[in-house]
């Protein structure tokens, strides 16, 4: 297996400017580790600032959905499309968020047997809709998400942030974006 980042390169965060190399190092020094896909699409400075700032504005957000809800949409959808990179880092994030070690796998692997709760499983549900079957999304699926509570602006966050992720998984597998070690443990063990 590759150790290279992406088959693109990286730019060092040295390279960047001003504003993109210090949200990148306030991200850094509150994780302890500076995530691939910075690094990824560090590259091209202009795309990776409005990717960061359209990610900031959905998954930073504390209106509608939890920060974990918000995580499980990404998990639900990046396992869907396949992206080991979103798996791996969000997985660990919504093990975080959750405190639960096993949830992240259950949902990337198997989101349809995954145990949820009735609210996670309209949040699944839809989210694997608009990721695998988007030409017959309807209101039908609006409905049900309705009926389990999820709001208008709810339901737009998953939608959103589904899309969102859409276009990240698929920049994850043209750059070949390899999951930084230190996602595979965070959520399972105690942090050093």
């Amino acid at each position: 297996m590759s150790d290279e980042v992406s088959r693109f390169g990286t730019a060092s965060l040295a390279g960047l400017p001003d504003d993109l190399r210090e949200r990148i190092e306030a991200i850094a020094e509150k994780s302890g580790f500076v995530p691939n896909v910075f690094l990824g699409l560090a590259h091209r400075p202009k795309e990776l600032r409005a990717f960061a700032d359209y990610h900031d504005a959905l998954m930073d957000s504390n209106d509608g959905l939890s920060k974990a809800e918000r995580e499980l949409v990404v998990v639900a959808t990046s396992g869907a499309n396949h992206c080991t990179y979103c798996i791996v880092a969000h997985g660990a994030i919504l093990r975080v968020r959750t405190k639960d070690e096993h949830i992240a796998d259950r949902v990337a692997a198997n989101p349809w047997q995954a145990d949820l709760s009735d609210r996670e499983r309209a949040i699944v549900d839809l989210a694997l809709v608009l990721a695998r079957d988007s030409e017959r999304f309807g209101d039908e699926h609006i409905a049900k998400a309705r009926a389990a509570g999820l709001t208008d602006d709810e339901i737009w966050d998953v939608g959103a942030i589904t899309a969102l992720f859409a276009m990240s998984n698929r920049l994850a597998h043209l750059m070949a974006l390899r999951p930084n070690d230190e996602f595979y443990l965070m959520g399972r063990v105690p942090r050093a």
